[in-house]
């Protein structure tokens, strides 16, 4: 019997690669997927992975043909996935009322949620034709309510949420999952730049290894740690004006090139 594959984007590092490793030891075949193949390269050499047992894709998921191309080597070269996970993503702080700032809200979008369907669209069909496959979108908690200078990831991750809740229904009867997990603080380097508390902060390998099981029972969505979901559901209760209230004056995420 062939090994199963996961197809995982951003796989360079953080939780993409955390994830990679996680699925490696469970028995799987990797496809592993970013920019910095080289990045990638080196980590598999020095992890001493099975070369016969992953494959490296160039792509850059907020050019669309790029991660579709991705998508079609790995179906041409390793067969069709078990689970696709769509992990790749940006984080950046804005302020509307900077012109270039318009071009970093753009550039998230790209990458945090066109990149994100472009990731899932190669493996959508032959899925369907094989009656089984799993399209883990990673999301965020930051998806549940708007963070002042947040405005584009927060945006960006909220539309995740939304649009593999519409995937699933579309999807649904013909064998293919769709699982959405939002994360909380998980020490990365995107999350080290960060300048304000990170409550519930978590190694990338303990979510890697939540991530796994959650996606294994195939669960709808699921935030990880728990804590944070504790948390979320009481953000989304608060009146707007405690929920100003409570964020006057935090730190906000760092802008392009500060």
């Amino acid at each position: 019997m062939r090994r199963r594959l996961v197809f995982i984007t951003g796989a360079s590092s953080g939780i993409g690669q955390a994830l990679a490793r996680r699925y490696y030891d469970a028995g799987w075949d990797v496809a592993l997927t970013a920019r910095r193949t080289s990045e990638i390269q080196a980590w598999a050499a020095e992890q001493r992975l099975d070369p016969a047992r992953y494959a490296v894709y160039g792509a850059d998921v907020a050019h669309t043909d790029s991660i579709v191309a991705a998508g079609r080597r790995c179906l041409e070269s390793q067969g069709v996935p078990d689970v696709v996970i769509a992990n790749a993503g940006i984080s950046i702080g804005v302020d509307t009322a900077i012109r270039e700032d318009l071009d970093v809200i753009a550039r998230t979008y790209a990458t945090n949620n066109i990149g994100l369907a472009a990731t899932f669209h190669p493996f959508i069909a032959p899925m369907t034709a094989r009656r089984s496959g799993t399209l883990v979108g990673i999301a965020s908690v930051a998806g549940i309510r708007g963070l002042p200078g947040h405005g584009a990831y927060c945006a960006s991750k909220a539309a995740v949420i939304s649009y593999c809740e519409s995937l699933r229904g579309e999807l649904r009867g013909v064998g293919v999952k769709v699982v959405t997990i939002s994360p909380g603080y998980i020490d990365t380097p995107l999350t080290r730049q960060n300048r304000y508390s990170m409550p519930f902060l978590m190694r990338a390998e303990d979510f890697a290894d939540r991530a796994f099981r959650t996606i294994e029972r195939g669960t709808s969505y699921r935030v990880i740690p728990w804590q944070m979901a504790v948390v979320t559901n009481l953000l989304r209760l608060l009146p707007n004006g405690l929920f100003d209230r409570l964020l006057a004056g935090r730190p906000r995420k760092r802008r392009q090139g500060h």
